[in-house]
């Protein structure tokens, strides 16, 4: 289900109901896949790019490219066997739709939020 993350104000659910669903679906994987350090990895050069942006879609636009590399690097993560098809999934879904620097706000918030939701399920 692909979530839309240029929509303002941002849907409700995004950093609730679909983030608990998300953060589910990633706790099923094998043990080995899909670990928090894993994803915390992915969470922080997320983030790293948001703050270089600070909301300017004129950054956004500058850095766009290198926000879609990150799919290339969920790509490697998941040929290593460090992520699932779920999580590769979803994290490729998102990148596709940030396009804007406030998308890519909403995406560093609903992955906050999924974090929360699996290090709650993981205690």
């Amino acid at each position: 289900m692909p979530i839309n993350l240029a929509a303002v104000p941002p849907a409700a659910e995004m950093f609730n109901g679909e983030a608990e669903s998300f953060a589910k679906k990633f706790n099923q994987a094998a043990g080995h896949l899909n670990k928090s350090t894993q994803i915390r990895r992915f969470y922080d050069e997320l983030v790293g790019w948001q703050e270089r942006i600070n909301g300017d879609d004129e950054k956004f636009k500058q850095y766009e490219a290198f926000i879609k590399m990150l799919n290339a690097k969920v790509a490697y993560a998941k040929g290593r066997k460090l992520v699932d098809d779920q999580f590769e999934s979803w994290f490729r879904d998102c990148i596709k739709s940030t396009t804007s620097a406030k998308a890519l706000d909403h995406f560093r918030l609903h992955f906050e939020a999924v974090i929360g939701f699996l290090k709650a399920l993981r205690g």
